[in-house]
């Protein structure tokens, strides 16, 4: 029996839309939007690039956080450690010294060592690992030597011929010779000592921070619990730009590897890639459109 015939046209219609949909409909000026194609293909490959490029910046920069502990001392920094071994020196702030020893040898930074009393000397040259500052801790670490025997420190090469006076002064002058030959980017010197200078170096060493901060070198004091007064002292000595903080306790030196320092860099890569994805979507986003308004 033949089908009616609204259900033949019914079919037909059926058949013409499914062929509109899957088929393209021609644009008679798309010639004119080729331009415009070409810019976006190009706009999105760009991107698509930086995209890609910030990522390998995030996974690099995540595999290399940036250590705690040291925060007076900036990131970058070339370093010379400044270590007092004068007379004046304790048994608490040999103790002292060791716990601040331990926290620079733990920040895998590197330094340059200068030692000194009335004279100084460079134990290290810059560039130095920190681990090899952990060479000098046990000079400064209580030991017991024997059973019945009283605790104490072991036999140090400076005591008898080298730790008599205190010359602040020369450490600092040492320092920046050293800064200065070796043409450090970015120099600090961290002065690590009691501050109980030699009354008559306290001109010496005014004229040796003066000439630091000329350079540009800033100067970061670590106190081995200095009198009130040397800290006050100091403290206007290294100016704004300088610093002065209280060493780690005997056994109690900070951990760099137990705190770390807020991530700057991976955020900022995170931020750009975020921008980028916007940029993306806002640029590169597929031509739509749809019927016009009644």
């Amino acid at each position: 029996m033949p089908a009616p015939p609204s259900a033949s046209l019914s079919r037909s219609a059926e058949t013409e839309d499914d062929a509109l949909t899957t088929a393209s409909i021609p644009l008679a000026d798309a010639p004119a939007l080729r331009p415009a194609a070409i810019r976006t293909i190009a706009v999105r490959g760009v991107l698509a690039a930086a995209l890609v490029g910030l990522v390998v910046a995030a996974a690099l920069v995540s595999r290399h956080p940036k250590l705690g502990g040291l925060t007076f001392l900036p990131s970058r920094a070339s370093a010379i450690v400044v270590l007092d071994l004068s007379a004046s020196i304790s048994t608490d702030t040999f103790q002292r010294i060791d716990a601040t020893l331990t926290e620079l040898s733990r920040s895998q930074r590197r330094f340059a060592l200068v030692l000194f009393s009335g004279t100084a000397y460079e134990a290290l040259p810059p560039g130095t690992k920190g681990r090899e500052l952990a060479s000098y801790e046990r000079f400064f670490r209580v030991v017991q030597p024997a059973p019945g025997y009283a605790p104490g420190f072991p036999p140090n090469p400076w005591a008898q011929s080298f730790s008599a006076g205190t010359s602040i002064s020369s450490g600092l002058e040492l320092a920046r010779s050293i800064a200065q030959r070796g043409h450090l980017g970015r120099p600090a010197v961290v002065l690590v000592s009691d501050l109980d200078d030699d009354p008559g170096d306290v001109p010496r060493v005014t004229l040796a921070a003066i000439s630091l901060q000329r350079l540009g070198i800033r100067i970061h004091v670590v106190g081995l619990n200095p009198s009130p007064q040397n800290a006050r002292f100091f403290q206007r000595l290294v100016g704004p730009q300088g610093s002065v903080t209280q060493s780690p306790l005997p056994g109690h030196a900070r951990s760099a590897s137990s705190s770390t320092s807020f991530p700057v860099a991976l955020a900022v890569v995170a931020a750009l890639v975020a921008v980028l994805l916007a940029a993306n979507e806002l640029w590169g986003a597929r031509l739509r459109w749809g019927a016009a308004a009644a």
